[in-house]
């Protein structure tokens, strides 16, 4: 069993979703354009994710200690998660939103493959972002749209630190999912790879994605390979960028698409602003949520 302690979102309904019904939602979700969002992408966008396990991606290169999925019944796999403390893991919002998903088992950390391996751990709690509104219409579009997940104790794998600032437009990134890698009109027809997926991105302006959709909180991202982005599955998963050091830092979680073209691989992904944020998580891993 775990706890559930969502902030009030302004706009959002006693079920904490604003605008479409949850039926509604769902098909939106189902399209990959809402949050698998991570995945939403989510979108997920379950883009989910935002955002494939990856479309045209390719299998990871090399091992992300941090790396996290958290089951998810609608979406048929999983949305991912980032660890940024031994006992907390970072995903979507929309992932944890019981207008919208079900979580059916635990979390696996750490891990090249989505169902074997690395620590898996019970969830103790979750805390979504103050302020998150669940928006398909594009009028606001997944505000807030992160949460912090407690694990009922610790893992061995090291956390990634979370960057200060995303770095500026056309700054290089990678994200990572389990989402489908062919584009899935349907969760029915996705096809979710064993091995983890990786794709190289870039942070995008404001303006390659559909108006008023990034911005402060929220970042439009590319692809630096034609016809590949995070697709059903990926929601909640991380967006990374180098460090001065050369290490891996994170700047993204999946939230959705970045506009409205069919297909995941057609178009820009939407990402939250981890950074932005950072206060706020900080805080919460601090007070033990």
């Amino acid at each position: 069993m775990h706890a559930t302690d969502t902030a009030p979102a302004p706009g959002t309904s006693s079920s904490g979703l604003a605008g479409p019904t949850r039926r509604a939602a769902r098909r939106l979700l189902a399209r990959g354009a809402a949050a698998l969002g991570a995945t939403a992408l989510l979108g997920v966008s379950v883009m989910s994710g935002s955002a494939s396990a990856i479309v045209n991606g390719e299998d990871a290169t090399q091992h992300y200690s941090f790396m996290a999925t958290v089951p998810v019944k609608e979406y048929g796999a999983q949305c991912g998660a980032t660890l940024i403390d031994p006992r907390w893991v970072l995903t979507a919002a929309h992932c944890v939103n019981p207008e919208l998903a079900t979580l059916t088992g635990t979390i696996r950390v750490g891990s090249d493959h989505r169902t074997t391996g690395g620590s898996v751990r019970s969830i103790d709690k979750i805390v979504t972002a103050p302020g998150y509104v669940q928006d398909m219409t594009g009028t606001t579009y997944n505000k807030n749209d992160l949460a912090l997940i407690r694990l009922e104790r610790p893992v061995s794998q090291k956390p990634v630190r979370i960057a200060d600032k995303a770095g500026p437009v056309g700054t290089p990134t990678r994200i990572l999912g389990y989402g489908t890698v062919v584009e899935a009109p349907s969760l029915e027809d996705a096809k979710f790879p064993d091995r983890l997926q990786q794709l190289d991105t870039r942070r995008g302006a404001a303006s390659e994605c559909a108006p008023g959709w990034a911005g402060r909180t929220r970042l439009c991202t590319v692809s630096q390979k034609p016809r590949a982005m995070a697709c059903n599955g990926d929601s909640g998963g991380p967006q990374l960028q180098r460090a001065k050091n050369g290490r891996w830092e994170l700047i993204g979680a999946t939230s959705g698409p970045g506009s409205l073209r069919e297909g995941c691989g057609t178009g820009p992904g939407l990402y939250s602003n981890v950074p932005a944020f950072k206060s706020w998580i900080l805080k919460t891993i601090h007070k033990g949520g």
